[in-house]
């Protein structure tokens, strides 16, 4: 891990104020701190589905191999087409893909060729079948104005050349990528090692799913939402059930949790009012920050990192509402992990729609609305609120299938108004 300091990191950001800090900022600090793994291993392609490339995989061969066709067609030479209007030539074989014609190609004659055929000696372009005037056993008719010379030819390499990087390191790998592989013959390659993260929910009205509910008791939920979120992003998780509220208890999670993952989430504990001994413990633990950022939900966090017998891990203290907790993982959390996990990341893509409804926003903080993107009847894309926004509505968030962002400068938003949404597809 790193050896600066977040005091060093946040003694260079102009305003900085834990009590006030913008999304911006606190994006920012984090990005700053944390520094990627390094660890790697070799895992067969099929293995490698969303996990992140260690290194940059160089292409041996050239994609294609060859010059083949892109229709099934007729190869005949490009030169052939000059200065006629019609074209008949004289059909001297056929070749499959996965095959090659071994013969001579002259002037005035033609191949019959499959998609993915090696084109044969001498030939440069290809007419798709559907195009050719007539043919038979022996002869070919065909306008030359529905071809031009190199139509229809793949050139060798022209996809990959050997000794071009076909893949780059950190590059979260695609099934598009494993298809990419496989073309270059490779069965294995080098990823980073799968990011630890623990988790653990704290309180003592919390329960476990299963247990009998107390009066004033509540079940668990966020658990089980970061379960599904950094199963998601392709974490391993360990999760470390819930802490009661006991100083003793919290220091030992916390040590327990730093001694086996690369990264700690916690709910609950860090917000105003809340037991002193919970950012205690924390801070005795390690070095930490504690902010009220002005985002809603998700104003209270602590971040920072603590060790256990010279093992370090980061540290990201959530607030407890149901809601704060995921809009706080998607929009902080989410791209602090893929850094930590050596992936290659931008930031979530939004989109410009227009909103249904008229929503009260003052400048002064970024606000994250749970909405439902539709298609009206004339094609255009829009978005109304889920209902009710509080931040321990956890049903807001699974009725939703975006989240509307207004901006920290932003205001109040009219009838119609264009919003922007991240939408929840390729997010969750």
């Amino acid at each position: 891990m790193k050896s600066n300091s977040l005091s060093g990191i946040v003694s260079c950001l102009s305003a900085y104020d834990p009590d006030a800090l913008t999304v911006a900022h606190a994006q920012q600090i984090i990005h700053d701190y944390i520094e990627p793994i390094t660890s790697s291993e070799r895992v067969a392609i099929r293995s490698a589905l969303d996990r992140v490339l260690a290194q940059d995989v160089i292409s041996t061969i050239d994609v294609p191999a060859h010059d083949n066709s892109a229709m099934d067609g007729y190869a005949l030479r490009g030169a052939d087409l000059a200065d006629v209007a019609t074209l008949q030539l004289r059909l001297v074989g056929s070749v499959h893909a996965g095959h090659r014609f071994d013969g001579q190609v002259g002037s005035g004659e033609c191949v019959r060729i499959m998609t993915g055929a090696v084109m044969p000696d001498g030939c440069d372009t290809v007419i798709p079948q559907e195009l050719v005037d007539a043919a038979d056993a022996l002869t070919v008719s065909l306008s030359t104005s529905r071809v031009r010379s190199g139509d229809n030819r793949r050139r060798r390499g022209e996809d990959l050349q050997r000794g071009q990087a076909a893949l780059s390191k950190g590059k979260v790998v695609r099934p598009a990528d494993l298809g990419l592989l496989a073309s270059l013959g490779l069965a294995e390659v080098v990823v980073q090692r799968r990011l630890r993260v623990a988790f653990f929910s704290t309180g003592d009205e919390l329960r476990s799913v299963g247990e009998a509910l107390a009066p004033g008791a509540v079940y668990d939920s966020n658990r089980y939402t970061l379960y599904g979120m950094l199963t998601r992003l392709g974490c391993e998780v360990i999760d470390m059930g819930v802490v009661g509220d006991d100083p003793a208890a919290l220091e030992t999670a916390l040590r327990d949790a730093a001694a086996n993952a690369d990264a700690v989430i916690t709910s609950g504990g860090v917000s105003v009012g809340e037991a002193d001994y919970t950012k205690q413990t924390m801070a005795a633990l390690g070095e930490m920050l504690f902010w009220k950022i002005g985002m809603r939900p998700g104003r209270p966090m602590a971040f920072g990192r603590v060790g256990m017998e010279g093992r370090q891990a980061y540290l990201f203290g959530l607030p407890g509402n149901p809601v704060a907790v995921m809009v706080s993982f998607y929009f902080i959390v989410r791209d602090a992990l893929l850094r930590l996990s050596g992936a290659n990341y931008a930031p979530l893509p939004r989109l410009r729609v227009r909103s249904q409804s008229a929503i009260r926003k003052k400048p002064g903080r970024t606000e994250y609305q749970r909405g439902i993107v539709s298609r009206q009847e004339d094609g255009e894309w829009t978005v109304r609120l889920t209902g009710a926004q509080g931040s321990g509505i956890l049903r807001s968030m699974s009725d939703a299938n975006c989240i509307i962002v207004l901006e920290h400068d932003q205001g109040e938003v009219r009838l119609n108004d264009q919003v922007e949404v991240v939408l929840f597809d390729g997010m969750v």
